[in-house]
């Protein structure tokens, strides 16, 4: 082994350096050949060679059919060696009606479904070009495109389609590279060629105005847009955003009252197995009470059957419900990331994308053009050839006759060219007849008032901008919308406004008894038990709140902290063992205490105090919290001061009552107690060293009652000895008020 020559082909470079150029390579390939489209043709290296390998197998829409299996194979031994099913997989996808907007393969035999089932083994399936792949590659052979070596060096394939079809925009496209991605919608060819030739006539046109035209993504499988129309325009104003889309549905009379809902169109790109799936797990696991039952009545068309639990819930109701928690309402984002010039990967606005069609259709057409000068060119020059030899006939066939050098003397007679001269010599007898000579004198003038047409095409761009327009137009009268294929299936409603769903409408309705110990362990038993002592708590632990409610109810929790925290009933543990600690469900630290723990009631008030005497009222509907943290309502002073009630206040209600540790009662209007929506609030009563007993509101002309020993009870209904203002200290309350210092015991 030659150890210096081994030697000399090791690179000694940093670690971090090398990684970073193989990456980048990496990086590169997968943007540049796999991942994103070509702005020009809108198709991405795969596809671009099925489709040439299509066409050179000669599996055009009037031909017959060929395996799948036989175009893979072309395609992944001549132009892409990559893997046999990644290449079907996209065959298969171009040929799928429900996923691309425009097929650019026909299909014939089983290529899978709306449902996600997957296609049949390529063994099993045969297929062909359709009108719009023809169309993409419409005079490829007449250098209007580059090509290029293909991986071996054997063959060549082209470099972008010629592309007399607006496919990017039409199809769309979807891919992830290296740091980047695409997401371009369908949309409507119809609307496309307006938009083009709008753009033609005014190149400077404004967004808004080509959304006039394009009024936004046609997707294959329907559906509707409720996106608004400003929200449109600003996405493909800046090549980025998204479109929220619906499921089209009508509502079926099913007589006696009762009816049905019949969903016709799911939003694109939704499985409507995993669709009715997700819709089932929600009836199974009581999630949407409302719904019945749910039905799969498709067949080559969607129809899926939602059934109301009865005859008075709204269908409004009902879907809105469904669009909420189901994928019948979904978003497509837009995210024009595409290669310009095939080269350099970049976001595009819609007018840039239109622009950039039109520029490569007006390359096209030079191309084109020259390209035909050329065999004009040629075929003049051999017509010249031709008459020169029907006017000297005679002498032709003499020099054919009597010369050696045949070729050099009709050059050296006739001044021809080399071409000429071949022409006449590989000239067939039958072609000498009168009638011929007059037919070429036809030819040479048709071919001279073509090449007349071909210069002046070259030399203005109006003329040229025309002729696209012409071709735009053809492609309107192809696909347009008035053809099966090119009518808009997805229409556009208004934005719907944020629908207010009642809670019981997701949750099902079912009495439930809710317990809290005092170490904070929560649970929810079914029904309305009694609450006695026969309800078990942990070892050590004993009942502190417990109440009735329903599933569909809020819990208010208050702590020590002076937040609020909202629980759901139908999300507390089950009644079964000992129910979970509720500091798992809220963030509440375990050196804060449970103050109170009851039903929230929309519209009431509650009474909140501190231990220091402070305090004030607030509504309800201000407290609710959204989120695992609560909300801070009370301000109160670490290690000095805690939060320690909660009271509802009743609407009969009209004065307050509150004593403190110190066995002072103090009564004043319920006018004079201040309402806040957060904040330390105002001194209810004084204390010197002590602290809060218990406070309740109470109606002035019922007294204010306590338990006393042996379970009777006393109302006090003369109350101006301790009646005052809030905040001064109050008087000893009656004979036989609690020693506790409690309004109940």
């Amino acid at each position: 082994m030659n150890t210096e020559a081994s030697q000399d082909t090791i690179l000694d470079a940093p670690l971090g350096d090398t990684l970073g150029d193989r990456y980048l390579s990496y990086a590169l390939s997968t943007i540049m050949s796999r991942s994103l489209p070509d702005v020009r043709d809108g198709l991405k290296p795969v596809h671009r060679r099925l489709l040439y390998a299509m066409r050179q197998l000669k599996l055009n829409p009037d031909t017959g059919f060929k395996k799948c299996a036989r175009v893979v194979g072309d395609v992944i031994g001549k132009y892409h060696p990559h893997g046999d099913q990644s290449v079907y997989d996209a065959m298969v996808r171009l040929s799928q009606e429900f996923a691309v907007r425009y097929p650019l393969v026909d299909g014939q035999g089983n290529f899978g479904n709306i449902d996600g089932d997957n296609a049949a083994a390529m063994r099993y399936t045969e297929a062909r070009m359709t009108d719009v792949s023809l169309a993409l590659m419409e005079d490829i052979d007449k250098d209007t495109v580059n090509f290029r070596e293909t991986y071996d060096g054997e063959e060549e394939e082209p470099t972008v389609m010629p592309a007399n079809f607006p496919n990017l925009l039409a199809n769309g496209a979807m891919g992830i590279a290296v740091g980047m991605a695409t997401s371009i919608p369908p949309h409507n060819v119809d609307e496309i060629c307006q938009a083009l030739l709008h753009l033609i006539k005014t190149p400077n046109a404004r967004t808004a105005t080509l959304v006039d035209y394009i009024q936004g993504p046609d997707f294959p499988t329907g559906g509707t847009i409720v996106e608004p129309k400003e929200n449109i325009i600003e996405a493909y104003e800046t090549g980025r955003g998204s479109f929220r889309m619906r499921a089209k549905w009508h509502v079926e009379e099913t007589g006696r009252g009762m009816y049905q809902i019949i969903v016709t169109e799911i939003p694109y790109q939704v499985q409507k197995s995993r669709l009715i799936e997700k819709i089932a797990d929600l009836i199974y696991n009581k999630k949407l009470p409302i719904l019945g039952d749910v039905l799969d009545e498709s067949s080559e068309d969607i129809r899926i059957v939602l059934e109301p639990k009865n005859r008075t819930i709204e269908a409004e109701m009902l879907m809105e419900s469904l669009f909420k928690l189901t994928d019948l309402e979904s978003r497509f984002s837009l995210n024009m990331n595409v290669l310009e010039g095939g080269k350099m990967p970049r976001v595009m606005n819609l007018r840039e994308t239109l622009q950039a069609f039109l520029d490569h259709r007006q390359d096209v057409l030079i191309r084109r053009s020259k390209y035909r000068l050329e065999k004009i060119d040629h075929r003049l020059e051999v017509l010249g050839g031709y008459l020169i030899a029907f006017l000297n006939l005679d002498e032709v066939i003499r020099i054919i006759r009597e010369e050696d050098e045949v070729k050099k003397s009709l050059m050296d007679t006739f001044d021809l060219t080399d071409i000429q001269a071949d022409a006449i010599l590989n000239m067939r007898l039958r072609s000498l007849r009168k009638l011929e000579e007059m037919e070429l004198r036809r030819e040479n003038k048709d071919l001279e008032e073509e090449k007349a047409l071909l210069l002046s095409l070259l030399e203005s761009e109006e003329l040229r901008w025309e002729k696209i327009a012409t071709d735009i137009k053809g492609i309107r009268e192809n696909f347009g919308k008035k053809t099966d294929l090119g009518a808009r299936r997805t229409d556009f409603a208004d934005a719907p406004e944020a629908a207010i769903i009642p809670l019981d409408a997701l949750i099902e309705k079912e009495p439930v008894t809710v317990l809290c110990s005092k170490m904070g362990w929560i649970r929810a038993m079914k029904g309305h038990v009694a609450i006695d002592d026969k309800i078990k708590y942990k070892e050590g632990d004993e009942g502190k709140f417990a109440f009735y409610c329903q599933t569909t109810d809020k819990v208010l929790l208050f702590a020590s902290n002076g937040r609020f925290y909202t629980l759901g009933a139908d999300k507390l543990p089950g009644g079964r063992g000992h129910g979970e600690p509720v500091r798992l469900m809220i963030d509440l630290g375990n050196e804060e205490e449970i103050v109170s723990l009851g039903i929230y009631k929309p519209g009431s008030k509650l009474i909140i105090a501190s231990e220091t005497g402070r305090g004030f009222m607030a509504e309800a509907d201000k407290l609710v919290a959204s989120t695992k943290n609560g909300k801070q309502v009370m301000n109160v002073e670490d290690g000095k001061n805690k939060a320690v009630l909660a009271r509802v206040i009743e609407d009969v209600h009209d004065h307050i009552a509150i004593v403190g540790q110190n066995r002072k009662l103090l009564i004043f209007p319920i006018d004079q107690m201040p309402e806040m929506t957060k904040g330390r609030g105002a001194i209810l009563q004084k204390y010197k060293g002590g602290k809060l007993g218990d406070i309740i509101s109470f109606n002035s002309n019922e007294g204010i009652s306590w338990e006393m020993r042996g379970g009777k009870t006393r109302t006090e209904t003369d109350l101006m000895p301790w009646t005052g203002k809030r905040g001064q200290v109050g008087r000893m309350p009656p004979h036989g008020f609690p020693s506790n210092n409690k309004f109940s015991r």
